[in-house]
């Protein structure tokens, strides 16, 4: 149930951060000044850690999506779920935690 529910908080986190990306890309038309005034304010730590968030929404989502795929279209994908679960979440750590880091330099570069 816990997939579940991960899967599709993270599913609207995406939709939201493609939402807003949209809007701001659209303000290079009709305004490049508050174009450049909202990229400005992304350098703000708290979006570095959003950034990360996504990171981890984005890569959770597609593992998890194999996963449902798996599950549904392989035989003896229900036997397996949970076994398939725990997989992704050692995946995801595996690569969350280089990505973290790159994040972190990205962040760090910005303030120092």
């Amino acid at each position: 149930m816990w997939s579940w529910v991960l899967h599709r908080i993270s599913g609207a986190t995406i939709f939201f951060f493609l939402f807003v990306h949209v809007l701001d890309t659209a303000l290079v038309r009709v305004s490049p000044q508050t174009y450049n005034e909202v990229i400005d304010t992304y350098k703000a730590p708290i979006v570095g850690l959003m950034e990360l968030g996504l990171v981890a929404a984005v890569l959770y989502h597609a593992l998890n999506g194999v996963r449902v795929v798996l599950i549904d279209f392989w035989a003896q994908g229900p036997r397996y779920q949970r076994l398939m679960f725990w997989t992704i979440a050692i995946v995801w750590l595996l690569v969350m935690v280089p990505a973290t880091v790159v994040v972190g330099i990205h962040m760090a570069g910005r303030f120092l």
